[in-house]
C-alpha cells in the first residue's frame, strides 16, 4: 500500500500535462574515440569515458573541452573489444573531497578498481598520479568483465563483474561465491582496513559466510556490462548480457536487496535453463524482470546495453520510463510500468548506432553513447510544444543541495512568460518563494528550509510548469 504522503508527492509532481509521445535523439557532441561510460559529478558537466583511458569533459554549454579530464592509456590494456577503461563513478562527497573511482582492465589483462583525486587547483582535470588501488582481481580471459560501477543511495561503491568469459562460464565462476567474478560487489570505501583500501558493509548478505567472499552483494550474472541506481527511490537495475539466446533485465527493489540474489547463470539464461549440472532448486534464483529473445523480438539482436529509469523533468511523458538498448540491431528500447496489471510493458525504436552506454545528468536526463561513431546524444521527446521547450531548458543544480542551488535559465532569462518561482514541501504547502533577479544563473539560498524532499516550481503564464524534485541535506 502505498503512503498517503508518497501520493501526494506523486500527484503534486504531475499536475502538469500529459501527450503522447516520440522518443527522438539530439545530437550533443561528437569526435569521441570509443565512449563508454557517461557520468555526472553532482554538477552541470557531463564526464565520457573513451575505452582507450581518457576521460573528457562536455561542459554546461554542451561543448566537449580539449584537455583530458584524465589521461591514463598507459595503465589501460589496449586489446579485446571488451577491455580498456570502462567505468567511472564519483564520491558522493566529491565537491568537497574531489574523490572518484575508475574501473579498468589493466596491461596484464586484469580488472583495477582505482581512486584518483582531482586537481586541487583545476577543478577540469584530475592528477594522474594520485592513483590508490581499492580492489583488483584475475581476468581468465579477455571478455566478459562487467566493468561498471555507482554509488547506491547507501553512500558504499557497488562494481559489476562478468564471469570470466570465454563461453558458458566454463570454470561456473558466477555460481562460486569464493570468485569475484559474475558478481555485484559492494564496498565500504570511506573505511579502510588494516589491509585493505576499503571495508565490508556491516549488512554485506555474506559477511558471516567462511564459504564466500564478504565483498559480494549479488551473484549468478553472466556480463553485467551496465547497471544503475532509480534516483527516485535506490532501485537497481541490473542488464546481464545474454550467452546465444535471451538478454536480461533484472529490477533490484530497495526491500530485497540485502539477500545475496542468485540471478541464475549459468544455470539459467533468463528464464530457460542453460546447465543445471550441480545447480540448486529453481526456486533460489532470481528471474528477470524482462528481457528479449535473440531471434522473436523484432530485428535480430545479441547484446543488451543498461540504462535509467527516467526522472528527469524536460520530458514529463517519459518519466519513469526504463532505456536500454541493443548493441546490434541498434534499436532503443524501454519499459513502461502498467500499475493496473502490475506488469511492465516493453517497446523499441529503431535508431543507427552502437549503443555502448547510457548517462544521467545532475538532472535526471539521460544521454546515450555511440560507440562507432563517437557520438553523445540526448534522449528527447519531440512532441513537446514551443511553451514546454522553453520549459525544458531550464535546469537546477546542485541537487541534492545544502545551503543553496541555482537556477540556469538559459535562454529564457529575459522571457516575459515566467510568472512564479516557487518551493513546495511534499504535503504541496509553499514554503518559500522566489523573486526572479534577471540573471542567467540565479542562485537560490535555502538554509532556512529543513533537511527533506521539496518542489521546484517554475511557472510560466499559460499554467505550465517546469517542476523539479529538490532534495535539501
Amino acid at each position: 500500500m502505498k503512503s498517503t504522503t508518497a501520493f501526494l508527492f506523486t500527484a503534486f509532481l504531475f499536475i502538469t500535462y500529459s501527450y503522447a509521445q516520440e522518443l527522438e535523439l539530439e545530437l550533443i557532441t561528437s569526435n569521441l574515440n570509443n565512449p563508454v561510460n557517461i557520468k555526472h559529478a553532482g554538477d552541470d558537466r557531463l564526464f565520457i569515458v573513451e575505452q582507450g583511458g581518457v576521460i573528457k569533459i562536455i561542459d554546461a554549454s554542451g561543448a566537449l573541452q580539449e584537455t583530458p579530464f584524465l589521461d591514463i592509456n598507459d595503465l589501460v590494456i589496449n586489446s579485446g573489444n571488451e577491455r580498456g577503461l570502462l567505468g567511472l563513478a564519483f564520491h558522493p562527497d566529491y565537491a568537497t573531497n574531489g574523490y572518484f573511482f575508475i574501473n579498468y582492465i589493466n596491461n596484464s589483462g586484469d580488472t583495477v578498481i582505482s581512486r584518483f583525486t582531482t586537481d586541487s587547483t583545476n577543478p577540469e582535470v584530475a592528477d594522474p598520479d594520485s592513483e590508490s588501488v581499492i580492489i583488483s582481481y584475475d581476468q581468465p580471459y579477455s571478455n566478459h568483465n562487467g566493468g561498471d560501477l555507482a554509488f547506491g543511495s547507501d553512500g558504499y561503491l557497488y562494481i559489476s563483474s562478468g564471469d570470466g568469459g570465454s563461453g558458458g562460464d566454463p570454470e561456473n565462476r558466477s555460481q562460486n561465491k569464493l570468485s569475484l567474478l559474475g558478481k555485484i560487489l559492494r564496498l565500504n570505501i570511506d573505511i579502510p582496513t588494516e589491509t585493505e583500501n576499503y571495508s565490508i558493509p556491516a549488512d554485506n548478505p555474506f559477511i558471516e559466510d567462511s564459504n564466500a567472499r564478504h565483498e559480494i552483494w549479488a551473484y549468478g550474472l553472466r556480463n553485467p556490462w551496465k547497471f544503475s541506481f532509480d534516483r527516485l527511490n535506490g532501485d537497481q537495475w541490473i542488464a546481464d548480457v545474454g550467452q546465444g539466446t535471451y538478454e536480461e533485465i533484472n529490477k533490484v527493489s530497495t526491500e530485497n536487496a540485502a539477500t545475496g540474489l542468485n540471478y541464475g547463470w549459468r544455470c539459467y539464461e533468463g528464464n530457460e535453463p542453460y546447465d543445471t549440472t550441480g545447480c540448486a532448486d529453481q526456486s533460489t534464483f532470481t528471474f528477470p524482470i524482462d528481457g528479449y529473445n535473440h531471434f522473436g523480438d523484432g530485428e535480430p539482436k545479441c547484446s543488451i546495453t543498461g540504462g535509467y529509469r527516467y526522472r528527469g523533468t524536460q520530458y514529463p511523458n517519459l518519466y519513469g520510463w526504463y532505456f536500454f538498448a541493443d548493441f546490434c540491431s541498434q534499436e532503443i528500447g524501454y519499459l513502461i510500468y502498467d500499475e493496473t496489471n502490475d506488469v511492465w510493458n516493453k517497446s523499441f525504436k529503431q535508431f543507427s548506432g552502437q549503443w555502448s552506454a547510457f548517462g544521467e545528468d545532475v538532472n535526471g536526463e539521460i544521454y546515450v553513447s555511440d560507440l562507432a561513431e563517437g557520438k553523445i546524444y540526448k534522449l528527447t521527446d519531440t512532441t513537446l510544444s514551443s511553451n514546454d521547450l522553453l520549459l525544458s531548458e531550464i535546469t537546477v543544480y546542485p541537487n541534492p543541495t545544502k545551503n543553496n542551488f541555482h537556477i540556469n535559465f538559459g535562454t529564457n532569462n529575459n522571457s516575459d512568460l515566467l510568472t512564479d518561482i516557487s518551493i513546495y514541501d511534499i504535503h504541496g504547502k509553499k514554503v518559500k518563494s522566489i523573486n526572479r533577479t534577471g540573471e542567467i544563473i540565479q542562485t537560490v539560498n535555502t538554509i532556512e528550509l529543513s533537511s527533506g524532499i521539496y518542489i521546484l516550481n517554475i511557472n510560466i503564464e499559460n499554467g505550465k510548469q517546469s517542476t523539479h524534485k529538490l532534495v535539501i541535506h
